[in-house]
């Protein structure tokens, strides 16, 4: 199989329907952002963290596939008996809700905003948490004028939660001290 079809060298693409849209395309442009988040969490695998960590955010990546074809599908069929595309439920956003919870257990209450950085990898995971809003926010701009599954935005809030809570506990279990925002006054 040929990897290049040459269907889009005009700047157009297609939709799961087969419609075509240009590259630049709010449904391309969400679609496209969660390609990008789940390449930066492939790095952020690789980058020798807990198996544990690993596992959960392997099935996220799967989970992304399964939002960007929700994205590529124009048509909301969720709700549908025959669904054409896989669809994100309400146990994803369960599972994603668990892992909070129990990194949360071992973590120090939060008591000021958290800046990013102090290690690669958690740089890596909140690089891959504002990726992951971005998503949010090019989800909810198509949802504005567009059928978008409303499952597809709240998983994009809770997986971003997920990356922040799993940035802090990188940074505890590398011992690493998190760096507090405290405005100047």
């Amino acid at each position: 199989m040929k990897i290049y079809t040459k269907t889009g060298d005009q700047g157009n693409t297609s939709l799961f329907d087969g419609a075509r849209v240009p590259k630049h395309h709010q449904r391309i442009e969400a679609y496209g952002t969660l390609d990008e988040l789940n390449a930066y969490i492939g790095l952020l695998m690789s980058q020798g963290i807990a198996q544990e960590y690993k596992k959960q955010l392997g099935a996220i990546q799967n989970e992304l596939f399964v939002l960007g074809a929700q994205l590529a599908n124009p048509q909301d069929d969720s709700t549908t008996k025959s669904r054409k595309t896989p669809a994100i439920g309400p146990h994803h956003i369960t599972a994603l809700e668990t892992a909070i919870d129990q990194m949360n257990e071992a973590l120090p209450a939060m008591t000021h905003f958290i800046l990013p950085g102090g290690h690669s990898i958690v740089s890596y995971c909140h690089i891959a948490r504002t990726i992951c809003r971005r998503g949010e926010r090019r989800a909810t701009l198509l949802a504005e004028n567009h059928s978008v599954p409303p499952l597809v935005i709240q998983y994009l809030n809770r997986l971003s939660d997920y990356l922040f809570v799993l940035a802090r506990k990188l940074t505890l279990d590398l011992g690493i001290e998190e760096v507090k925002w405290v405005p100047e006054r």
